[in-house]
């Protein structure tokens, strides 16, 4: 007789139910999310300043005027259109909404499942990348980045003409190691990944604090989307992704998107930050001068390596031993600081930690905190 009991005492599953959950997702770990109370936090790229109080309240009385009883309605489209707007959309192409660009890189997988069909992507990167193909049954082709975090052209090229994908991914800056990639590569690659029929990607989710965007590129071709989020525009806690493309391709795509995805709260927060963007472009441009400082602080701290950025985040590498990335982490923890310590995600970030850029108040604690640490 079948044990109908899912979970036995000691916690775990029974055999019956592990038998429906495929064996892939009982091998993964969920994405985790560091405790911060009480912590200068600054592990995942936030913009850490909050809406001017005027604005709050404000933005209160907007939302609960909303009609939550009843679904999203066409007040999505205004923002659809504001967005394109924003960002400067070129004709002929169209703008696709998701519940974040994490949202977005799954439909994209759901919508590119076809047999033998795999995801491209450069690596250290993104981990939504690899996950969301996984998750979809495509396979992930990882392409690792030179020792200094630059494209390998020969290797790219190489990957792409071998396992000809389905979506390659650039991201522009790139997560984790904040860097733009040589534009003619990029261009390479894009040829490439036309000629044989694949989707390129341009993720600039970083773009707010970045000194080029693609853009201005885009509409030479008709294989390649640009996605977007407004999680670093100052919205992280919204959830609202992008992605700008031909329409025809947008139009494919977006049959894969539940209804109703983006909710009357998210649309609304966001038409709103749209209305007062000159805010939020303050708040950016704060934070590129705060990049400034800490990397000219950062470099003048003895072993201490550290690549230029053009996001909010910073890459550095730690003097020492095989985990003293780990140890330094800790230390900074202790010290009320956190950070991301990506020393694991992949052998080129050996002894790195990701540092996001802070207001001014939150880096001086962060420097004085690692100098002690190191």
């Amino acid at each position: 007789m079948i044990n109908v009991n899912s979970v036995n005492p000691s916690g775990q599953l029974s055999p019956e139910l592990k038998k429906r959950i495929r064996q892939d997702v009982q091998s993964m770990h969920a994405y985790a999310i560091q405790d911060s109370v009480g912590m200068v936090k600054l592990d995942a790229m936030e913009n850490p300043h909050r809406l001017p109080a005027h604005l709050q309240v404000e933005l209160g009385r907007r939302l609960g005027a909303l009609a939550l009883n009843r679904y999203p309605d066409g007040r999505v489209n205004d923002l659809r259109r504001a967005l394109a707007d924003y960002a400067g959309m070129p004709e002929g192409f169209d703008i696709m909404l998701g519940n974040g660009s994490d949202e977005l890189i799954s439909l994209l997988s759901l919508a590119c499942n076809v047999p033998g069909g795999s995801v491209l992507a450069p690596v250290p990167g993104f981990v939504m990348y690899a996950m969301s193909a996984q998750l979809q049954g495509l396979a992930f082709v990882g392409v690792p980045l030179t020792p200094d975090f630059e494209l390998d052209e020969a290797a790219m090229l190489a990957a792409i003409a071998e396992h000809q994908p389905s979506i390659v991914y650039l991201a522009y800056p790139n997560n984790p190691t904040a860097n733009l990639w040589d534009d003619a590569v990029i261009e390479k690659i894009i040829a490439a990944v036309g000629e044989q029929g694949g989707l390129v990607v341009m993720d600039e989710a970083y773009q707010p604090f970045s000194s080029k965007s693609y853009l201005g590129r885009i509409s030479r071709h008709g294989h390649v989307l640009l996605m977007r989020t407004l999680s670093k525009f100052g919205l992280a806690g919204v959830r609202l992704g992008y992605m700008m493309g031909p329409k025809a391709l947008i139009a494919e795509i977006d049959k894969v998107r539940p209804p109703y995805n983006i909710s009357v709260l998210n649309y609304e927060c966001a038409l709103f930050a749209l209305e007062h963007q000159e805010v939020f472009a303050a708040q950016a441009a704060d934070l590129v001068q705060q990049r400034e400082r800490l990397l000219k602080a950062l470099r003048a701290m003895p072993g201490l390596t550290v690549w230029n950025s053009d996001a909010n985040m910073i890459l550095v590498r730690v003097p020492g031993a095989a985990d003293a990335a780990g140890l330094v982490f800790e230390r900074l923890k202790a010290g009320g600081v956190l950070v991301k310590n990506i020393s694991k995600m992949h052998p080129l970030l050996s002894n790195c930690l990701r540092l996001t850029v802070g207001t001014a108040d939150e880096n001086t604690q962060l420097l004085a905190t690692l100098q002690k640490a190191l």
